[in-house]
């Protein structure tokens, strides 16, 4: 299957260089410190925050990550709402980033956390664009095809898109495959009018000499 390789940014929020690399370093500090204490629920624990308190009470991450309430009384809310229910490491945790000013970054320390056990699983997540949804058998193929030719067992991201027209789509990391039929149409596109170009000049050329 001929592809187009190109370099492009990747559409996430992992995208701010500066902000990817604080959060990595608190969710690499996290994890480690969670292994080493042997503390299991460590993750679950954080997903749980996100989900169950940030997720249904948007009031919570108003104050949380608000510049306008001051970090103590922000380390209040903590005191009277996570320590009672959550682990004293968990809450600590929380306590840090009050202090350093990085409470509003727990989701994106989330998603870098999710990244980071997934890799150590040996799994990555592909982006995968098509014209029409895919089928169980051809995603099934696809993702075969894709554990050999890189190595890791992918973790597909499927969206539809119908300007494709057909074929497909991959992005790893912030590397794309393209083979999509539009992207196919493009360049024999270019190389029609590169060759007509090519004609006209020739014909110039023959034109002057004679």
């Amino acid at each position: 299957m001929a592809q187009q390789r190109l370099k492009t940014r990747p559409d996430s929020v992992l995208e701010d260089p500066g902000a990817l690399a604080v959060a990595s370093l608190y969710a690499r500090s996290y994890l480690t410190a969670a292994e080493t204490n042997g503390l299991a629920d460590a993750v679950e624990e954080l997903n749980s925050f996100a989900d169950d308190l940030l997720g249904k009470y948007p009031e919570l991450s108003n104050v949380l990550f608000s510049d306008s309430i001051s970090r103590n009384d922000k380390l209040g809310v903590i005191e009277r709402i996570v320590a009672p229910v959550a682990s004293p490491y968990f809450t600590n945790f929380l306590r840090v980033l009050v202090q350093h000013g990085r409470i509003d970054m727990i989701c994106l320390i989330r998603q870098v956390m999710t990244r980071l056990r997934e890799e150590a699983a040996g799994q990555r997540r592909v982006r995968i664009r098509t014209a029409r949804a895919l089928t169980e058998t051809s995603r099934n193929a696809l993702q075969t095809q894709l554990k050999e030719k890189l190595g890791f067992e992918p973790l597909l991201q499927e969206t539809v898109d119908e300007s494709l027209i057909g074929g497909l789509v991959i992005q790893v990391g912030d590397t794309v495959y393209d083979s999509s039929l539009r992207s196919r149409l493009k360049q024999l596109s270019g190389r029609l009018v590169e060759r007509t170009l090519n004609e006209i000049q020739s014909g110039r050329d023959r034109f002057s000499h004679t």
